[in-house]
């Protein structure tokens, strides 16, 4: 080759026809990068964006119960047992353990907390519950707890939205969202993701929790009350009839269609396709979520009490929802943030009421989806937004009346129960206090890559392209599933 060509070739000519094949290869693996990069493609028929969809793995869970305890119940009185804790209760908090950790209200030298309530081993797994949870107890060997849960987020609303969406600013997807985006529902007459509250308070960051952010609004989950008429405004204004509701929907929809061909504004399809699902909603909606004409003896499973708003009832509808082909079905319960700065949000007053009005309920739940086979492909997750810390809490560096502790971004325990999971487990490991993890820490990004892994995803597939980048549930930065809990 000529000086002159020499220098006229580019490093691209160079790749391209060197002789040890160089070029072929880095262009073949570039190739291969990109095809596993690049995002899958949600197609749902435009007329009916909730159409089910097959998942892009084998996926053993065709719905999810999510029960998220608002405030985030502490672990340390539930299901994480630390006896060694137990020995320094009352003493000074070792100085390590408060150096360079942010806390919302612990100032100075707290004092160490020991568990509050005893602990058993039940089950043949030997999983350590304690007293609080009686009911929860014959069904140890069902549960799969995941102790290090870690999120980088110490106050309430953004751990929420950390928990619920994987980011800690407003207008992200929530997994319910991506789930029903994925997937969509096996019901057509009821919306694919349904949001239940119960406690007596809206979460703090409100319908963030539930919302679509930058997916089709009709991948939002839809809240309904546990009394009264389950969804607002699906009923019929009085005079007015269901033949005339849909001529004027018919009506409606025409003008929809034509706004959509000028501006092909997907958001128009999305309004047409909610109006038909609340027309439909009218008549499916009543007769899913009324718990009156259930049998007497899966009222007294559950406790509930039909016309009031209670975490009972919304098991109990959870149920229901679940049977009749919803995707997605949250509860909120509030009232677990537990300071001990009053009667009511003390370890040792308001924390035993609030175990008792989920403790029951659960364990029905999980023996009535069992005995109606619905736990081989139903996934129920139990969990909070952080954890407590071991020092009680010391408000403006003084002893409270009553106990209580902090809150602890640094590891808490979730469980889940049903498809996809091995059960009778513990993955994960604290350290002697319950503080922080000593083995297999599991952050956020890699519990919802594992769940989108349960529901047939891989993480880095399920995106949506947005500002420049392929957004995910898990975020930008590499997720791992937790592999030694799958079945």
């Amino acid at each position: 080759m000529s000086y002159l060509d020499l220098k006229n070739t580019t490093r691209r000519h160079f790749l391209k026809d060197c002789t040890t094949g160089l070029g072929g290869m880095w262009l073949a693996n570039q190739l291969m990068m990109d095809a596993k990069a690049s995002p899958l493609t949600i197609n749902h028929d435009s007329s009916a964006p909730l159409s089910p969809l097959p998942p892009q793995l084998d996926g053993k869970v065709k719905r999810i119960i999510y029960l998220h305890m608002i405030g985030a119940p502490s672990q340390l009185e539930l299901f994480d047992y630390k006896p060694e804790l137990q020995k320094l209760d009352g003493k000074d908090c070792p100085q390590s353990y408060l150096e360079g950790q942010r806390f919302a209200f612990i100032q100075g030298t707290p004092q160490m907390l020991g568990p509050v309530y005893p602990f058993k081993q039940h089950g043949e797994s030997g999983a350590w519950i304690s007293d609080r949870l009686p009911h929860l107890y014959k069904h140890a060997d069902k549960l799969t707890f995941i102790k290090t849960l870690k999120t980088d987020q110490f106050n309430h609303g953004p751990a929420q939205l950390m928990v619920q969406t994987g980011h800690a600013r407003l207008g992200h997807p929530s997994i319910g969202s991506w789930v029903t985006w994925g997937l969509g529902s096996e019901n057509q007459n009821l919306p694919g993701f349904m949001v239940l509250l119960s406690g007596g308070r809206i979460p703090r960051v409100g319908k963030a929790l539930w919302g679509s952010g930058f997916l089709p609004s009709v991948y939002q989950g839809v809240q309904c009350r546990s009394f009264g008429d389950p969804v607002l405004n699906t009923a019929n204004p009085q005079g007015i009839s269901k033949k005339s509701r849909r001529a004027a929907l018919d009506a409606l929809q025409q003008l929809n269609h034509e706004t959509f061909s000028e501006l092909a504004d997907p958001e128009t399809q999305t309004r047409i396709a909610q109006y038909e699902m609340a027309f439909r909603m009218q008549t499916s909606v009543p007769e899913v979520m009324t718990i009156d004409n259930e049998p007497q003896a899966v009222h007294e499973a559950y406790g509930t009490k039909p016309g009031k708003e209670s975490f009972a009832n919304n098991c109990l509808l959870a149920r229901k929802l679940a049977e009749n082909g919803v995707r997605f079905i949250q509860l909120y319960d509030w009232g677990w943030d537990s300071h001990g700065a009053g009667k009511n949000e003390a370890l040792n007053e308001g924390f035993i009421g609030k175990c008792r009005s989920i403790d029951k309920p659960i364990s029905a739940l999980l023996t009535d989806l069992e005995q109606r086979g619905m736990l081989d492909d139903t996934l129920v997750v139990w969990g909070g937004e952080f954890g407590r810390t071991p020092m009680q809490e010391n408000r403006n560096g003084a002893k409270m009346a009553f106990l209580g502790r902090d809150h602890n971004p640094n590891a808490f325990t979730c469980w889940m129960a049903g498809a996809g999971i091995k059960p009778g487990m513990s993955y994960g490991e604290t350290d002697p206090m319950g503080y922080l993890a000593a083995k297999n820490e599991v952050l956020l990004r890699d519990f919802h890559a594992t769940l989108l892994k349960l529901v047939g995803f891989e993480s880095d597939k399920l995106s949506m392209p947005l500002q420049g980048l392929n957004q995910k549930l898990t975020g930008v930065n590499p997720a791992k599933v937790i592999q030694d809990i799958l079945s």
